[in-house]
């Protein structure tokens, strides 16, 4: 598998423990709600609810070397998950800043810094992957009779345990400097401020086209170079309390995100529906009002992003601009909310009572705003411009054919080139991920006939379908049914 390839499957596995994150936001969000003020001090209930949330947030670090050894393991074991925990607690426990002055045997105030922060995401989701790959290559072996009782599952766990020892020794001396780079590296995304957080809004979107957000974000969201927004916001008063939370700061790089997804994209969405052929509207109105609702209230954005990015990139360029820019504009006037899944009205609604939730209610103007904006340059560019859009061109004359999960299942198969073609199966929230012998075999008229949104070739071997939300897990499950059967 290429280097691209591999990346994807990466970024699909990190949806494993980002998924556990809701959870914290609901969570923490009502706990808020009841105690805005005391944070949890006044009531018990509210106590309850923040810490049970602070939890999942305090354990990031080891639930994605968890989550990303699970997601990345041939056959979604769980023994890949325990595998990840405990290379991971081998290698903290080791590297912690008394493990590693008694192994280099010097007083404890010479122990590098780094090591003060060996437990992160970064090394959670390194370890992750070195799990998975353990996994995946020996949870087959088979060992001599006298040592059977150890062999398949039962051995990846040993072996994981002497990785974590291994990378302990490596890290040792590559740690320090890995850390120190990191910080410069944070520390110059965070002197570039509001602009900063704009040219992540833009490149976050950019790079969805190919699925490769999922390596940009945890740079800003998560704590790879000390930036951490999403678990710093979550943290609420705590963070405020150790300094890690820094009320209108804390959030920048997910404040702006709420006018795209609540008041923009379904502006889009409208102008789209407004500029259709007549004998189509019908047709794109159920389409966009699906989507629109999905981005508004859960801030999943795909569906709705996927029915014209292709057909209209000069459309996605505008929108990843104009994502950017409500980025830029929310961290210069420190308008702050934040979330646990994504910039959808629940979880506004939920991060509204966070202390570090900072004038939240100027993201609802500059979503009236942005509304405006992107229903009136999508109408006026598809229409000067008389851009290709749902419902509108020769690509749209074709009735989308209404077939059951197993009948659209093989007419998928079939689409890309036949069984023989498929070599991996997988899918993230609203895209089929396939490995493929050749992608160049697949028929791009037939998928999109089939209902696909969108169809990317990712070099020779990969292949990405947009099926959509609800419906990629059941395509998915019956592909590999399917093909077993094969």
């Amino acid at each position: 598998m290429n280097i691209l390839g591999y990346m994807q499957k990466v970024g699909k596995a990190l949806m494993v423990p980002v998924a556990t994150l809701p959870a914290a936001a609901i969570l923490m969000g009502i706990g808020y709600w009841l105690d805005p003020t005391g944070w949890g001090a006044d009531s018990v209930l509210a106590a309850f609810l923040i810490k049970s949330g602070a939890a999942i947030i305090d354990n990031m670090a080891v639930l994605f070397a968890m989550g990303v050894a699970f997601g990345l393991s041939k056959d979604k074991n769980g023994s890949a998950a325990l595998s990840g925990f405990i290379c991971f607690l081998v290698l903290t426990t080791l590297l912690e800043p008394g493990s590693v002055a008694q192994l280099l045997s010097v007083p404890i105030e010479e122990v590098p810094a780094a090591f003060g922060k060996i437990n992160n995401q970064f090394v959670g989701i390194l370890l992750g992957i070195i799990s998975a790959e353990i996994y995946n290559r020996y949870s087959t072996v088979e060992l001599p009779k006298a040592l059977a009782f150890f062999s398949g599952k039962r051995l990846v766990p040993i072996l994981t345990s002497i990785a974590g020892m291994v990378m302990a020794f490596v890290l040792m001396y590559l740690w320090p400097v890995v850390y120190d780079s990191l910080i410069i590296f944070g520390t110059k995304l965070q002197s570039l401020g509001a602009v900063g957080a704009g040219l992540f809004g833009f490149f976050n979107r950019l790079m969805l086209t190919v699925g490769m957000h999922h390596a940009l974000y945890p740079v800003f969201w998560f704590d790879v170079v000390g930036i951490n927004d999403i678990p710093n916001f979550l943290g609420g008063a705590q963070s405020i309390a150790n300094g890690t939370g820094i009320p209108g700061t804390t959030g920048m790089y997910q404040a702006g995100f709420f006018p795209i997804m609540m008041f923009g994209l379904p502006a889009a969405a409208l102008a789209m529906y407004h500029c259709a052929d007549a004998k189509n509207k019908n047709k794109t109105f159920s389409i966009m009002l699906a989507a629109a609702m999905a981005s508004f209230f859960t801030g999943i954005t795909e569906p709705l992003e996927f029915s014209f990015m292709f057909l209209a990139p000069v459309l996605y360029l505008i929108h990843a601009v104009l994502t950017g820019l409500s980025l830029f504009i929310a961290a210069s006037m420190q308008w702050m909310a934040g979330f646990g899944f994504s910039a959808g009205f629940v979880d506004f609604v939920l991060s509204s009572q966070n202390p570090l939730a900072t004038q939240w209610y100027m993201l609802i103007l500059q979503g009236i705003v942005f509304f405006v904006l992107y229903y009136s340059i999508f109408r006026f560019a598809i229409i000067k411009f008389n851009l290709k859009t749902p419902g509108r061109g020769e690509d749209d004359e074709e009735e989308v054919k209404e077939q059951s999960i197993e009948g659209l299942t093989v007419s998928y198969i079939e689409a890309i080139g036949g069984r023989d073609n498929i070599v991996e199966v997988d899918n993230c929230i609203t895209r089929l991920r396939l490995t493929v012998k050749d992608s160049s075999l697949a028929d791009k008229k037939a998928l999109l006939a089939l209902g696909a949104a969108g169809v990317v070739p990712m070099g020779k071997s990969g292949l990405q379908v947009i099926v959509g939300l609800g419906k990629v897990d059941k395509v998915a499950s019956q592909m590999k049914i399917a093909l077993a059967n094969a």
